[in-house]
């Protein structure tokens, strides 16, 4: 009978511990979600370049906060990382030419990587929706807006990372 009680007691005490932190998980999304109220607003964008016959690659991904950019030669074994903070001045030029309502628009076109080609890669982010476009330069329709955030980032980052 007595490890029948010691296993009801340890039963008990480990659910008085794990109640309030599950209650305190379901707080936190809540407060994850009250941040990002515009379920339209850009949240996070990568552009990178990748390919070629000795697997060349370049990624640049951008946040609110932050720029992280990374570039080799995958032959060579080479690899180059630089990272900054940036301001929310910058961050709202960054992504001032992107209009949210078009990304459902942008078209991708196929890989280049089959013919030692090198294929250029967006991914935006918002709360609601990741969107992503493979060599989407050939939707000259909708491609001069992440053209335009090229140019913008191409302003922030050091020479070699351009």
């Amino acid at each position: 009978m007595v490890p029948a009680i010691k296993n009801t007691y340890l039963k008990l005490l480990f659910s008085i511990f794990l109640l309030p932190a599950l209650f305190s998980c379901d707080q936190k999304k809540e407060e994850v979600s009250a941040v990002h109220q515009n379920s339209n607003e850009i949240t996070f964008i990568s552009v990178s370049n990748i390919g070629g016959d000795q697997g060349d690659y370049k990624i640049i991904k951008v946040t609110q906060d932050s720029i992280h950019a990374e570039k080799g030669i995958a032959a060579r074994g080479t690899h180059q990382e630089w990272h900054s903070a940036i301001s929310v001045p910058i961050w709202k030029q960054l992504i001032s030419s992107i209009k949210t309502k078009d990304l459902d628009e942008i078209q991708s076109s196929p890989s280049q990587q089959s013919v030692d080609g090198i294929d250029e890669t967006f991914q935006i982010r918002t709360p609601k929706k990741s969107h992503i476009y493979v060599n989407s330069y050939a939707d000259t329709l909708h491609y001069q807006q992440l053209k335009q955030f090229k140019e913008q980032l191409n302003m922030i980052l050091p020479t070699e990372y351009q």
